[in-house]
């Protein structure tokens, strides 16, 4: 399984964030995380659709969309269309997970399911058969720059034995306070996306910080 990193546009300098992407697929970055809020869900608001659609004609990069919203199922379709690629929605958002998934699979784009640090596991094992990605978040969403929870590991651990067990092939993600010092123990865990925000836009050449990320992303694969 390939190791990827997702740097998160929520620590990018929005001035200059067409410039921002393509220093980092220059680097050989794949993926870029886009963190929407909508204020309710989370209490932060961050950016929508129209920030999509405008970036997604400066990149080729895998627009990899983390809902952070009340009710995903009513916006599926239309972050699709703006450009996502991948589309994961909070569990604890809505009433009907599995009419998420049906609608996101519907629209073409890859499936994802996220966690909060307070909610276990078992809240998404009826699902895992029907995603490509998990999210584990190892800080409380909303805000970037929080410390990271190392408990949150035992997640990981679990949903890569499940992964295992049942044979399936669904990514582990994980999302909140990684940095140079920790992203190995995350990938010992079983991840293999790992999101970082300011540990990577705030670097002074955000090039060679994703450079030194994907080092190490590339070496535990050997």
């Amino acid at each position: 399984m390939e190791n990827i990193l997702s740097p998160s546009l929520l620590s990018a300098d929005f001035g200059k964030a067409a410039q921002q992407l393509k220093q980092l697929e220059e680097a050989g970055v794949q993926y870029i995380h886009l963190d929407v809020m909508d204020g309710m869900f989370v209490p932060n608001i961050s950016f929508g659709i129209p920030v999509i659609q405008s970036l997604r004609k400066d990149t080729h990069m895998v627009f990899d969309v983390h809902l952070m919203i009340v009710e995903p199922e009513r916006y599926i379709e239309a972050f699709a269309k703006a450009g996502a690629d991948i589309i994961n929605f909070h569990v604890e958002a809505t009433k009907n997970p599995q009419k998420v998934l049906s609608k996101i699979k519907q629209t073409g784009a890859k499936t994802g399911i996220t966690i909060k640090p307070k909610t276990p596991v078992s809240e998404i094992v009826p699902y895992l058969k029907d995603v490509d990605m998990v999210l584990v978040m190892t800080v409380e969403p909303g805000f970037g720059g929080q410390k990271f929870m190392a408990e949150q590991m035992e997640k990981v651990e679990k949903l890569a034995q499940i992964r295992k067990e049942e044979k399936l092939s669904f990514d582990i993600e994980v999302d909140g306070g990684v940095d140079l010092k920790n992203v190995e123990g995350v990938l010992n865990a079983g991840a293999n996306v790992i999101v970082a925000g300011s540990a990577v836009f705030g670097a002074e050449d955000i090039a060679k910080r994703a450079k030194e990320f994907l080092k190490i992303l590339q070496e535990k694969l050997s």
